[in-house]
């Protein structure tokens, strides 16, 4: 015969012969009590199956274990990346983080904040979409939670940390005209911030060469990158549209598609004897490696974006910096990848 569910830490607590407050103390820091009390309480956790509702422990503490953290797209490698390596420090830091994908739209970013805020979040770690943001609404919840921005520039919160677009364009583009053609670089309408910032540093540095700079826009809109880089590159190859045979791609995805229509359209990717397109992109996804050809880039600082935005946000939390004070910026350098596409 099955025992009753047990619901509430009060029926945990009847039925155990534990008090609330022990057992409170017990599921908020298990070192907290006796040895001994440790082993009747797991005892009883194992006999009854009881398992307490951190959320609602949570809202009765003055500060919560809870970090929010919202991307706009979870299932983009960069911000799969990224999110893997802050939840692991803020598990490792005693903290419970609680991920929000937007799925790149407005009401679902709010949809998150709000949600998020509800639950009392010590602090939060936030990429917001950028121009498709509800500004004002998350400027609101930067004033209630303490907030680090990453990855897209938006003027809300503490603090950003993110890449220096500037410095990690500029390296690739004066590579690629020193080893080849002087590329072209292709877009599609931009999603935040970097894409912007991506276009006017290629400008810059190909002007600063002495070259004349060009962009080639294609359609799409939304984050499906590949599919909007495959079928944009199959008609500039066909209508024969690119005005170089070195592409610099905004970003790795959009890089990925590329190459999957030469390949479609039976042209030769690579630097070699033999290839007809130089193929380059920019943020070092974690697959980049295994196209084919595998993929030239510039790779961003994975672990020091996501150290440094969990590091600020624990002095935040801690006190150590006053949320009064003047937002910082922190611009990481990227790295040169040369692989066999450019």
């Amino acid at each position: 015969m099955s025992l009753p569910k047990i619901n509430t830490m009060e029926e945990f607590a009847e039925v155990s012969g534990i008090s609330r407050p022990t057992l409170s103390k017990y599921f908020n820091d298990p070192d907290s009590v006796r040895q001994s009390t440790r082993g009747k309480i797991q005892l009883a956790l194992a006999k009854y199956d009881y398992r307490p509702n951190i959320f609602a422990i949570n809202q009765n503490r003055k500060l919560t274990k809870t970090i929010g953290i919202v991307v706009p797209y979870l299932a983009d490698p960069f911000f799969g990346e990224i999110v893997r390596l802050i939840e692991r420090q803020c598990i490792d830091a005693g903290f419970w983080p609680i991920v929000f994908s937007s799925h790149g739209q407005k009401d679902l970013e709010n949809h998150a904040l709000s949600t998020l805020q509800s639950l009392r979040p010590a602090g939060a770690l936030i990429a917001p979409l950028g121009r498709s943001s509800d500004i004002e609404s998350v400027r609101r919840f930067a004033a209630e939670v303490p907030t680090v921005v990453f990855d897209s520039n938006v003027n809300v919160g503490h603090a950003f940390v993110g890449s220096d677009n500037s410095q990690s364009i500029d390296l690739i583009v004066q590579y690629l005209c020193r080893t080849g053609e002087p590329p072209c670089f292709m877009e599609m309408p931009p999603v935040n911030p970097n894409a912007n910032k991506r276009r006017e540093a290629y400008i810059n540095t190909m002007q600063g060469l002495g070259h004349e700079p060009m962009v080639v826009q294609i359609e799409g809109a939304g984050w499906d990158f590949e599919q909007i880089g495959l079928e944009g590159g199959k008609h500039l190859i066909k209508e024969r549209l690119l005005p170089s045979e070195t592409v610099l791609c905004s970003n790795d995805r959009l890089a990925v598609g590329l190459i999957a229509a030469a390949y479609q359209e039976d042209i030769k990717v690579g630097f070699g004897e033999g290839c007809t397109l130089r193929i380059a992109g920019h943020d070092d996804h974690p697959w980049s490696r295994f196209t084919c050809p595998p993929l030239t880039t510039m790779s961003q600082d994975y672990q020091s974006i996501a150290t440094r935005s969990v590091e600020i946000m624990f002095k935040i939390i801690d006190g150590e910096l006053s949320k009064n004070e003047e937002r910082s910026e922190t611009l990481f350098e990227g790295a040169l990848i040369m692989r066999e596409s450019a």
